[in-house]
């Protein structure tokens, strides 16, 4: 039997553990590479692929950090329009949401070091409106109102035709006026 096998319990298992969510510790984000332990990480980190990555990230590391942060940013706040729109909602329950995607960009790699820190950030920008509760202890609450971007703020909305509803059609149309008609009358036998 080959060592590959496809059936094997060994190889069900580690297709069973490659499916989930891994220890964030072994994940680098710049090679988007999730490793299963420390020694598959310090191979990883070994490799000729991430050396490469690191030497990009040397050369300007506040580009790529700030583009972390920004897709980081627009992810979140994507998640929010379409799940929490108009509701209050804890950070925690949406981060959470959040990093249930595999391909998420992991906040370790932007320039928040914790959900608080980001979330403080959103309510000074005037992205949600947040307010801090002690029943979760310093964990913000943030109310799920994203307001519009400054670009979608300054575009003008594109006009779109409207057409008379039915009654507005059938109160103007000739044959349907509502003035009483005149008595019919007579048929010729």
């Amino acid at each position: 039997m080959g060592k590959n096998e496809f059936l094997t319990p060994k190889a069900i298992a580690n297709r069973i553990k490659a499916k989930g969510l891994q220890k964030l510790r072994w994940y680098c984000q710049m090679c988007q590479k999730q490793c299963r332990d420390e020694n598959g990480f310090k191979c990883h980190c070994m490799s000729e692929g991430h050396q490469r990555q690191m030497q990009v990230f040397g050369q300007n590391p506040d580009r790529i950090v700030g583009g972390f942060s920004e897709e980081f940013e627009r992810a979140f706040l994507d998640l929010m329009r379409r799940s929490h729109r108009f509701s209050r909602v804890a950070a925690t329950v949406v981060y959470n949401e959040y990093i249930a995607d595999r391909h998420h960009v992991h906040m370790n790699s932007t320039q928040w070091a914790t959900l608080t820190e980001f979330v403080k950030y959103l309510g000074r920008t005037g992205q949600c409106k947040v307010e801090d509760t002690p029943r979760a202890g310093s964990s913000p609450t943030s109310t799920a109102t994203p307001r519009p971007s400054s670009r979608t703020a300054s575009r003008p909305s594109a006009t779109r035709p409207t057409w008379p509803t039915r009654s507005a059609r059938s109160a103007s149309s000739p044959t349907r006026s509502s003035a009483p008609s005149p008595p019919s009358l007579p048929r010729p036998l």
